[in-house]
């Protein structure tokens, strides 16, 4: 019977139990928790835990036994055939578009399943430029993660046109099969530009140059159309050009090396970078300044035999002679624009018997106030500068003293002077809208930016109608329209170690009687003769125009709307 004594509950009441009645409960410290029988857990919950945790230990080590035992060697074939690569995620560049939203650059697949830069337009690579792309080494890693802006546009406004790459992370097993990818940052596409320029009347302006220059035996021209209002530039072309693709892609090379033996000098941006000798173009500019200063009126009369002469100081009996293109006789300021008096403008310029003229110092101060000899601040890099001549200058460059003579030849865009075409546009639309000297423009929508050429109002209108009488009945008659009514002074500038060569000019303003655009051609190097050439780049430019019935000669535009959406 001593087992059954052992389980036997112990009958004896313990002394604790006998003091703790209710009479004395209230004396205890409830939150002591005195006063208060404890009740120890039974054994089964000690049995419960114990079982819980053998059963998870047993798991954990079921489960380690298969991870290293088992299949560990498999496991770690795996893991160490297995790779985890971030990949670049190309940021699309952004587009280039003109006015009426034509694609002028954009992203097109190529073969080889990445992405490439197209330039639909190669007239107008000097104004777009073109890209380089990312670049790779030896092992086929890309160093270079970044699509960049070299030349033109695409370099000028590269920060805006750059995308912001994203990241890919891709796991792939021994045999190159994908386990798994995901983005982990996207791409950002770079943003739109969009240009002032028309590609429609782009592509019809370079094809009347080209075929007027290549057809006269010119080596290069170039051409500026603008809005005299805004500054806005509509057409830019510089001839020849070459292909943005080409140069975007690295070949051929045989097409690369034929630009760089090209007399034309392709990579050159004949509009805003090449410098010529103006010749007669600058004499609106120099009779905006005589009217203004006062040297002439009006109704100022100088006879024009063909030629000025003056005795020679240092050589008694001895005489200068400078001579004019032609015997025009009594001419006054408008007809001395129209057909281009250079006997006029050596008197206005330099003064001669009792005409006074500007002198150098006012003669450089109009140029320099027409915008001449300084750049416009268009949005293109390397833009030249061109010179006006002075006796400073003369003194630092030659050591030589400045002559009358050099003045004269100043006076009529000779000697030493040089302009870029789009220097030219801006100061004729600067004559053209009354004194607004814009800063010129390729981006649509951009707030304009001019200084106020300190001119006579009067002196301008004079200046106009003599540029007109120029269309109308003298030396820029192939531009006398009947659907359009332009003015214009046209300007021969010889070059060659001989003078064997002509530079071809014409600049003007349409319409006449209201002026919304301004013009400015020049053809380079020609043979001799041939400098009045560039009016009819300008003929062939407008007749085309016309024949769309293009709103910029008066036309409604159905024609050159049509046109402009089948390029697009």
């Amino acid at each position: 019977m001593r087992w059954w004594n052992k389980r036997r509950p112990d009958p004896e009441i313990a002394p604790d139990e006998i003091f703790l009645d209710a009479s004395n409960s209230p004396d205890f410290n409830r939150e002591r928790f005195e006063g208060r029988l404890e009740k120890p857990l039974p054994p089964s919950s000690f049995f419960l835990l114990a079982s819980g945790l053998t059963i998870l230990f047993i798991i954990l080590i079921a489960r380690s036994w298969d991870i290293e035992i088992i299949n560990g060697a498999a496991y770690a074939a795996e893991s160490a055939h297995n790779s985890l690569e971030v990949t670049t995620l190309f940021a699309p560049r952004g587009i280039i578009t003109d006015v009426h939203g034509v694609v002028l650059a954009e992203n097109v697949p190529n073969p080889s399943g990445s992405v490439e830069r197209y330039y639909p337009v190669p007239s107008l690579s000097q104004v777009i430029g073109y890209v380089s792309y990312p670049k790779k080494d030896s092992s086929g890693v890309y160093y270079d993660l970044t699509e960049t802006g070299v030349t033109a546009l695409e370099a000028e406004y590269n920060d805006l046109l750059t995308g912001k790459n994203g990241q890919m992370l891709t796991e792939t097993d021994a045999l190159g099969h994908i386990r798994s990818e995901g983005t982990i940052i996207p791409a950002k596409e770079g943003g739109t530009l969009e240009l002032s320029i028309d590609a429609n009347l782009q592509k019809l302006f370079e094809n009347a140059i080209a075929s007027t220059a290549s057809g006269k035996g010119f080596i290069a021209g170039a051409g500026v159309i603008m809005d005299v209002h805004t500054g806005a530039v509509l057409a830019l072309v510089s001839y020849p050009s070459y292909d943005a693709n080409v140069m975007a892609s690295g070949g051929p090379a045989s097409v690369i090396a034929a630009y760089n033996t090209d007399p034309g000098h392709p990579f050159l941006d004949h509009a805003v970078q090449g410098v010529y000798a103006p010749g007669s173009i600058v004499k609106p500019f120099v009779a905006s300044g005589a009217l203004t200063d006062g040297v002439i009126t009006p109704s100022t009369i100088i006879d024009d035999p063909g030629f000025l002469s003056l005795p020679d100081p240092y050589h008694p009996g001895k005489t200068f002679i400078y001579k004019g293109w032609k015997a025009l006789g009594p001419v006054d300021v408008e007809k001395a624009i129209a057909w281009s008096s250079d006997v006029f403008f050596y008197t206005v310029g330099g003064g001669f018997g009792s005409q006074k003229g500007l002198g150098i110092d006012r003669l450089d101060y109009w140029y320099q106030q027409f915008g001449l000899g300084t750049t416009t601040g268009i949005d293109l890099p390397g833009e030249a500068s061109g010179l006006v001549p002075t006796p400073a200058w003369k003194k630092s460059i030659l050591n030589e003293p400045w002559y009358l003579g050099d003045t004269y030849f100043t006076a009529i865009g000779q000697y030493s002077m040089q302009v870029t075409p789009i220097q030219m546009a801006r100061a004729t639309a600067a004559v053209a809208n009354g004194g607004k000297l814009f800063t010129p423009t390729l981006i649509a929508g951009q707030k304009p930016s001019f200084t106020t050429v300190p001119v006579a109002a009067s002196a301008l209108a004079v200046v106009r109608d003599g540029m007109r009488q120029g269309v109308t009945s003298a030396l820029a008659g192939a531009i006398n329209l009947p659907y359009v009514s332009v003015a214009a002074k046209t300007g021969t500038a010889q070059t060659g170690t001989r003078n064997q060569y002509d530079n071809a000019w014409v600049e003007g303003f349409f319409p006449y009687e209201h002026p919304q655009y301004a013009f400015a051609v020049v053809l380079e190097r020609g043979p001799s003769g041939a400098g009045e050439q560039a009016v009819n780049a300008m003929r062939e430019l407008f007749d085309a125009l016309h024949v769309e019935n293009s709103p910029y000669v008066g036309g409604t535009g159905i024609a050159a709307t049509s046109t402009a959406s089948a390029g697009h």
